[in-house]
């Protein structure tokens, strides 16, 4: 008995060790291989520092010393904290500017993508912004909203007073809108090149048939372009959505996140690090996860159903008048 299971492991051995020399062997051991390596990177550096942020996140603790476990405290003073809470809400400033940047993109990219005069020319003007340094386009915003110089000095060629012009970035009414303007002018360029690749991908033959049946350029940008890049569309605006809720750049650089103007993430910075409280610094990041994931989801659902042209219920119609038919 033993020497019948030794000899069929030997047959085993034998058989495995024949697949690794053939063609899919050798195939399978390049696949895992190369998938080895990034994978193992992935879990050293994004799955596991994760796993102790979460950790992190339910206990009193600087970068050094002792820790005491608080449980769900750090999380109920990211939502009673005024500092943070109201960092939240200031987010909807940078959302709404994200609607406003696709909306400039999308129409720039709907131009653009079609025989334009100096075309070229205004695809590259308008993506350059995108490779400058958000350090560097801090500094060149803050000199420009800086009071009597580049922005008022326009304003004041267009016929303004000086004196009836508002401090850009110390008016609390207005300052945020000035740095929401300056991500808008930054990553608008990002989203028109996105926006060009799918409207370009596009038949054009259905441009060709629609304009033979009437159609003007608004129907065909309604029936043709919209539903045709609206997997795009749904990335630029996840994209979007979730660079908005981490904007740090802008308010950091132009005006140290004072008058106002400090974003989420320059709270979670100071609170991280220079008061040191890990803790809470973590349970922030964790519901800004949940929160970038929820967001999500609502876009996915609602591009589901707001592009609707009829495809999938017609699908599942058919599906199941086939399977009437195979019961019949």
């Amino acid at each position: 008995m033993v020497a019948k299971q030794g000899f069929q492991n030997e047959k085993k051995s034998k058989g495995f060790s024949k697949w690794l020399k053939s063609r899919k062997g050798q195939e399978a051991i390049v696949i895992v291989t190369f998938m080895l390596i990034p994978l193992l990177l992935l879990f050293v550096f994004t799955y596991l520092p994760f796993a102790e942020m979460f950790r992190f996140s339910f206990f009193k603790m600087k970068y050094i010393g002792e820790k005491e476990f608080v449980g769900l405290d750090n999380y109920i003073q990211v939502f009673s904290r005024d500092d943070i809470f109201g960092a939240l809400k200031l987010s909807l400033y940078y959302m709404a500017g994200s609607l406003v940047q696709l909306a400039i993109a999308l129409y720039f990219a709907s131009v653009l993508s079609f025989k334009t005069k100096f075309g070229s020319f205004f695809k590259g003007a308008m993506f350059f912004p995108f490779l400058i340094s958000g350090i560097a386009i801090g500094f060149i915003f803050k000199f420009f909203y800086t009071r009597g110089f580049v922005f008022d000095t326009i304003l004041q060629m267009c016929g303004f007073e000086l004196d009836n012009l508002p401090y850009w970035l110390k008016d609390q009414g207005i300052n945020n809108i000035s740095l929401v303007a300056t991500s808008i002018w930054r990553y608008f360029g990002q989203n028109m090149v996105l926006f060009i690749g799918a409207i370009m991908s596009v038949d054009a033959e259905m441009y060709e048939a629609a304009q033979l049946d009437g159609a003007n350029k608004w129907h065909q940008f309604k029936y043709i372009i919209m539903p045709s890049i609206r997997t795009v569309i749904t990335l630029n605006l996840i994209l979007s959505i979730s660079g908005s809720l981490s904007a740090f750049d802008p308010p950091f650089v132009i005006t140290k996140g004072g008058n106002g103007t400090a974003t989420y993430f320059v709270i979670m910075n100071e609170i991280a690090h220079v008061t040191q409280k890990v803790g809470l610094a973590s349970a922030m990041a964790i519901v800004l996860f949940i929160i970038i994931i929820i967001l999500t989801i609502l876009q996915k659902l609602f591009f589901k159903y707001a592009f609707n042209d009829g495809t999938e219920d017609n699908g599942k119609k058919r599906k199941e008048i086939k399977t009437a038919k195979g019961v019949k």
